[in-house]
């Protein structure tokens, strides 16, 4: 009996699963997904942020597609649950921007004109700022210019300057404590 089952499976070999083209397919059945993404979301403008997310969800499959010929099926289910996932984003951005326009909501006294006394303080901190920085070691200037004026990472910092991340680290911190110390004296 164990005979004939091991010659039944050595007859009958488990099919190789066959290798789908995911650009190909996404192309195939492109028109009618967006055309489900455009029904359930709405708006026209979020069909291709949608519609990215699919295909990238697609070609990683955190849930691999066993059976070739069920690509349209399992395209739509990616397709709804992007489109779910979209709409519960923008639903949780929307809450976002309310709550903080209800904490930002303009008081009486504010009539949407600049206010004169913090124009001229952020003014005077401005130039207390730059009077220090010219004081500092160029090189220390030069990183903290590089990091606040021009927003680099320190990934950026280090690839420009050539030198470690480490070392744009350790730069960064002596500048700012000579900063400091310039802006205290």
């Amino acid at each position: 009996m164990a005979k004939k089952e091991a010659n039944r499976r050595s007859a009958h070999p488990p099919r190789a699963k066959a290798a789908i083209d995911w650009s190909d397919e996404l192309a195939r059945h492109g028109r009618w997904l967006r055309t489900v993404v455009a029904a359930r979301l709405g708006e026209p403008q979020a069909i291709d942020d949608v519609m990215q997310e699919v295909s990238l969800a697609a070609v990683r499959q955190l849930s691999p597609l066993n059976n070739p010929e069920k690509v349209a099926p399992w395209l739509y289910r990616l397709a709804v649950r992007q489109t779910l996932l979209y709409r519960r984003k923008q639903g949780r951005r929307r809450k976002l921007i309310d709550r903080y326009a209800q904490r930002h909501r303009p008081g009486e006294a504010d009539t949407g004109q600049a206010d004169p006394l913090g124009w001229l303080l952020k003014e005077e901190r401005h130039a207390r700022v730059r009077e220090a920085l010219s004081r500092l070691a160029p090189r220390d200037a030069e990183i903290l210019m590089l990091k606040y004026n021009e927003d680099w990472s320190y990934r950026a910092l280090a690839e420009h300057l050539g030198v470690s991340l480490s070392a744009v680290e350790a730069r960064l911190h002596r500048a700012r404590q000579r900063l400091r110390a310039e802006l205290t004296e």
